[in-house]
This record gives C-alpha cells, structure tokens and sequence, in this order.
C-alpha cells in the first residue's frame, strides 16, 4: 500500500438551488468514492465527508493512496471449439485475438466453466499515480449528478447545474493538476462573497474547512444548521416568543446562507385579523422567515429573518425584512376581508365552470359524487349523514376564493375558516380541512368521524374516476397523486377503525360516475376497436383493479411497522373485504407468528393444501365432502383430531364473531400436538375410498378453520 494523504475536492460556482443542495452534495461523494473503488484506490472512504455551501460542493477523504495498485486485467477471446481447427492448430480467430492482445498464441491461457471453455489472455497492469486519475473520477462524478435541467454559460460545449468559477484539488498539500468544466484546478478557494471576497489561499486538504470559516464560510452543513437553530433560539427569546422552525425550512435555509445570521423582526399586529395559516404560509414559503408564537401557540407579531451576512447595520436588514412582507401580509388582509363578503355556498353554481376532467365532468359534478358518497359511508359508520352530505357540497367551494387562489396551500383550511364565518356547524367546518389529511407521508389521518367519512368518499371518487378513463399511474409517473389518495384512504378506514366493504364502496363509487368516463378508459384492441364489455363487467374489472392497487400502497406501509411479507400474503389470501378486518388479522398473524407451535402448524396447513389440492387435480376426483362421518375413523389419531378441533371451534367461534383474530390464533395453535400426531400415523391416502373421503373432509374443516383468519400455509 501506498502512502496516504488527505484528498481535498472543491467545484466553487453560482449559487446552487437550495432543494436540491444536499442532493447533489451526497451524490457528489458518493461519485468520487465510487470511481476511487472502482480504479481499487485504497481510501478511508468510511470517514468520507461530503461538504457544500450555496456557492461550492466539496468532498473530503481522509486517506487516500497515492498510487494506484496493480490492476489484474483479463481478456477473453474465441471459445476452445472455434479456436482449434480439426488439426488442433490454432484458428484466425484465435490468431487474431493473440494479435490484438500483442500476445502469441502460446502466452494465452485457457478457462474452463460450466458454461464451456475459452481462451483467455491475462496481465498485470503497473498502478497509475491517482492524480492522473482524479480529472477522470471527477468528471465521472459530474455526469451522475441528479441535474434535470442543466445550464451552459459562455460559448462552453459543457453544461453544469450551475456556471463554475473555480476548482480546487489537493491531495495533502499538493496541488492535483486537472481540467474539469474548462477550470485548472489549484489551490485557490474563495470566501464570503461580500465579506471576503478575495481569494483563499490553502495550504493543504487538512486545513480547508478552517480556512474556510476564517474566511466566512461555513462550509459543513450541519454547523450552518446549528447555528441557525441557535440564533433563531436567541431572537425569538429576546421577543418572549417560541420560534417554529421546522426540518424542511431549516434546510433551505442552510443552503441559502454561508454564514447565517438570525434578524428578529416585527409586522404590525392589524395582520394578525387573518388566519394565521395564510400568513405562516407566505413568512415560510415566500420569504423563508421563521414565525415566532406565544406560550399559547398563537402567532405573534415577530418573526425572524436569516440573513447571509453580518451586517455592521443589522437594522436596514431589519427594515428590508420587514418592508417585503408588508405588501405581502396586506394582499392576504384584502383576500380575506374580500372573500368573507361572499358565502361559501354561493360558490357552488360557480363548480359547474371549472372542469375536473374532461370525461368525469366539472368540480360540480364531482362534489355531487361525493356527497352522496358521502351519505352512504356515513350511513354505514354511523355518522350524521346530513351533516356528511352538507359538508361534501362545500368541500371545493374554497378552490374558487381568492385565498386560496393565491395560496393554493392553504386548500381546506380557509374552507374551515369561512364555513365558521357564515355559521356552518363546528363539524362541517372541521371536516372541510381536516378531509385533506394525510396531506404528506407522516401525516396524521383526520381525527374527527366526519372529516374520515369525507376523506373516505373524496379518496373512492378520485380512485375510481381516474381508473374509469385509463389514466392509473404508471413507472414514475403519477399526476393525479392515485398512490397517495389510495394510501391515505386505506389509512383511513385502518386507523379511523371504519368498517366498510372496500370492494363494494368500489364499485358504488363506479356506479356514479357517467358512462362516458367508463367508455373513456376503453383501449381499442388489435382490430382498433375497444373490447365490447358492458358496463357490469367493465365495473367489475375496475373493482379488481382498484382494490389490488389500495393493498399494494399497504404492503410499504405495514412494512414500515416491521411485518413480514409472508404475514402479509398470508391475509391477503383471504381478500378481507374491510381494511380495518385485514389489520386485525395481520396484528393477530404476527402474533401468532411468534408463538411456538406456529411453525409447525404453518408446515402442517401448507402439507394440507398440498393434499385437497392434488385430490382436486386428479382427473374424475369426487368433491371433498363437508360433514364428517365419525363411523367411519380407524385410527385413534383422526378421532382426536377431530374432537380436537370441533372444541376448537366451538371455543374460537366468539372470538371470530367479534373479530378477536388473536384470541381465535390462540386457541387454534392449541391443535398443534393433535395435528402433529395425525400426520405421524395416518394415512390420508386410504384404500376405502369413503375412508378417503371422511378424512379428506377432516383436512378441509382443519384448513377451512385457519382459513376463517388466514393462509397460515403461507408463514
């Protein structure tokens, strides 16, 4: 091995967007240690730290050699049958490839696999130094960035996320020379673009980072984060309030600073008269401020503003931050005033205008689907379905406000802001935002039963119409957001508890919709003309469809919560018709999973399958009967068996009644020693056929019993 230093990567440029910073810079290492293994470079590649800031992206390797190792090269060339003629002498082929590889014949080498033989040169190739390697590695780190839009500048060939300004490679204290994006590298770095503009003079890889917060940079992502946290800490303090800066804000503001500095700020408190959601939305999402609230969570007049230097006159910083949000705060005032002087009702006749899909009508029609949607889940929970229903009708009326037009965020909450203001019930006003939930993944279901009714029905329309006219996502591709409608409606009914048939809810939400949305989705054939299905059967596959695709979205989501995948097939062999049902077999079949009599029994269900299902294969095979004849068992081992099980039965029947799958499990894997004892001594296979019979019908009621819960063969 040779020597190792410490490798330093800089690639200074514009700014870079800031949503994407920690992507690149992640990607960035990760290419750079990629080609060093790939090139077998010995490298402390576990101490790799990726580095960026708003104008560079950096990797720093700890370790790296200096040369190259020897690199083992082989070449393979004509298989042995097509190498010799009949004489055994070699072929033009072989000659050919001893040639290209500036070999004779008699220095190749032959391999012999089970896939046949071949001739083979191999060689050992002198290590290269790893600074004429580095130009390469890095370009090949370029090219693998996630850039969907690349920029060029000047009259370059080449293109970048963003122009480059200079590019810094140092192996130690040596400079690696190389040419990457039309810059020589060297060892000149650059500071704060206001408050050290003059270039950075580095000694050596070790000593970049410091150099760099000497210069007003700090370079680690993790060290901007901290001190945002901690200035913002410090300002809100001085205000008395509790600043809300959460992960996401956080992040782009530590890829928009260098060296970051915390402004308290104030707003004139006349704003706060407007919700405060609309005006959090525009502090964070317009101008990257952080929002102070008081001890009682509501949000105060102050707010902090980050700015990208250390200003000797914080207080112009201070007017600036507070000028820019004015204009912004006034238009949200003069939305909310504006919309308040209208009903929300009143904007129902307006959905009729504004069209949802072409095929499936207008937002109108769509609301009206859903409210009687609505009305039927409502029904079957046991909720107020007028309430359902009035709350469904003005569930788009906010679309069409002037809020939400500006701010299309804040979709459902002005809807609970405005049913409140023309006295809509507390209900109806809750479930009109809460409806929207999951909103992201992490999300909280709605937690009132309204708000689940309606997220319910919203979730079937939207499902279901989308599947009718043939748009169901495909690869990457995902416009109307189906996977996160399927996943939030199945987390509905699962963690809202809703009973509900989800293959007849299907086809109830397929039966509103217009028969030109079920034609829609018709792709014609290979004669060009759509397959003749009635609208029966064109629902019925739909349904098929629709329910494999929610239990698809719910595979990630339980694996998340550490079932296993065999648990899962397990329950989904028995297509329960209620979400709610299926989690209470999956809990009940993880449960049973760790019990000790699970194994044996899964391999006992799984050897009873295997027996009805070659008796129903059998050509001229006579239907396993349903009842068991007692008179006609032989051996001690049946009779226990199905004593055994009829008091299994008879004692789990309750349980299974009132869906406690555990307590059914619990008393089923009782059985495990009188199944255990059947195998070892009879023979199913009798015979006397009506032997035969009497114990395939044994068999059936054993599997039938586990089945009432799930495919336990499947554990």
């Amino acid at each position: 091995m040779s020597a190792a230093k410490s490798l330093l990567i800089e690639l200074g440029t514009e700014e870079l967007p800031p949503k994407a910073l920690d992507e690149l810079s992640a990607a960035f290492l990760r290419g750079i240690c990629d080609g060093l293994a790939k090139r077998g470079i010995d490298a402390g590649l576990d101490l790799a730290q990726a580095y960026a800031s708003p104008r560079r992206l950096a990797a720093y390797i700890p370790a790296v050699a200096v040369t190259q190792p020897q690199q083992a090269l082989e070449r393979r060339g004509p298989a042995l049958a097509a190498a010799l003629d009949a004489a055994g002498q070699p072929s033009k082929a072989l000659l050919g490839f001893a040639q290209s590889c500036g070999v004779g014949v008699e220095q190749l080498e032959k391999l012999e696999t089970d896939k046949g033989g071949w001739f083979v040169w191999r060689t050992v190739k002198p290590g290269q130094p790893v600074a004429a390697l580095l130009p390469e590695i890095i370009d090949e780190a370029l090219k693998t960035l996630p850039i969907p839009r690349p920029m060029r500048w000047a009259d370059h060939d080449y293109s970048f996320v963003r122009p480059a300004h200079w590019l810094v490679i140092l192996h130690g204290a040596d400079i690696v020379d190389g040419r990457v994006l039309g810059l020589n590298s060297g060892r000149k770095s650059r500071g704060h673009r206001f408050m050290h503009p003059q270039p950075v003079h580095l000694a050596d890889a070790d000593g970049w980072l410091d150099a760099m917060r000497a210069c007003n940079v700090l370079a680690d992502p993790g060290e901007r984060r901290q001190r945002i946290r901690d200035q913002v800490r410090q300002a809100a303090g001085v205000t008395g309030g509790v600043p809300r800066l959460d992960d996401a804000l956080l992040d782009e503001l530590a890829n928009l600073t260098e060296w970051p500095v915390a402004i308290a700020c104030t707003f004139e408190r006349e704003f706060l008269g407007v919700p405060p959601e609309a005006l959090v939305t525009t502090m964070v999402a317009n101008q990257k401020f952080v929002p102070v609230f008081d001890a009682d969570g509501k949000l105060t007049e102050h707010f902090i503003g980050i700015a990208n230097i250390e200003s000797k006159d914080p207080a112009e910083i201070r007017k600036g931050y507070e000028r820019v949000i004015r204009p912004r705060f006034a238009d949200a005032k003069f939305f909310w005033d504006e919309d308040l002087k209208t009903p929300l009702a009143s904007y129902q006749e307006q959905l009729k205008n504004v069209t949802y899909q072409q095929a499936l009508g207008s937002l109108w029609d769509k609301s009206v689907r859903v409210a009687e949607l609505a009305r039927v889940v409502a029904n079957r929970v046991g909720v107020d379905a007028a309430l359902a229903t009035r709350a469904a009708s003005l569930s788009k009326c906010d679309l069409l406000t002037r809020m939400v037009g500006e701010f299309p965020e804040l979709q459902g909450v002005m809807g609970r802001y405005y049913a409140s203001h023309d006295g809509e019930t507390a209900a109806v006003a809750e479930a009109l935002d809460s409806y929207y939930q999951p909103r992201f993944g992490g999300d909280a279901i709605a937690a009132d039963r309204l708000g689940q009714v309606l997220a319910v029905a919203e979730r079937l329309d939207t499902l279901a119409g989308i599947f009718a006219v043939g748009m169901k996502p495909g690869g990457n591709k995902d416009p109307f957001a189906l996977r996160r409608a399927a996943l939030g409606l199945a987390r509905t009914l699962i963690e809202g508890g809703l009973e509900l048939d989800l293959r007849a809810s299907f086809i109830e939400a397929l039966e509103l919709l217009p028969d030109a949305a079920l034609a829609a989705g018709l792709k014609p054939g290979k004669d060009g003309k759509p397959p003749a299905l009635n609208a029966g059967q064109r629902r019925a596959i739909l349904t098929d469809e629709l329910y494999d695709f929610v239990l698809d979205r719910l595979r990630g989501y339980y694996a998340e919560q550490g079932f296993d995948n065999a648990q899962f097939e397990a329950v989904l062999a028995v297509q329960p018709v209620s979400l709610a049902d299926f989690d209470g077999r999956l809990r009940a079949v993880a449960e049973f999973s760790r019990c000790p009599e699970a194994v044996s029994l899964a391999a006992a269900n799984k050897r009873v399958a295997n027996i009805l299902r070659k008796h129903a294969d059998e050509p001229g095979a006579p239907p396993i009967g349903r009842t068991i004849d007692p008179t006609r068992f032989e051996a001690d081992a049946e009779r226990e068996l199905a004593d055994a099980l009829a008091s299994a039965r008879h004692d789990s029947a309750a349980a299974l009644a009132a869906g406690d799958y555990t307590a059914a499990l619990a008393r089923l894997s009782q059985l495990q020693a009188a199944v255990d004892a059947f195998f070892d001594s009879v023979l199913v296979n009798a015979d006397d056929p009506m032997v035969r019979a009497n114990r395939l019908a044994l068999l059936g009621q054993l599997k039938a019993q586990f089945g009432a819960i799930a495919d336990i063969a499947l554990l």
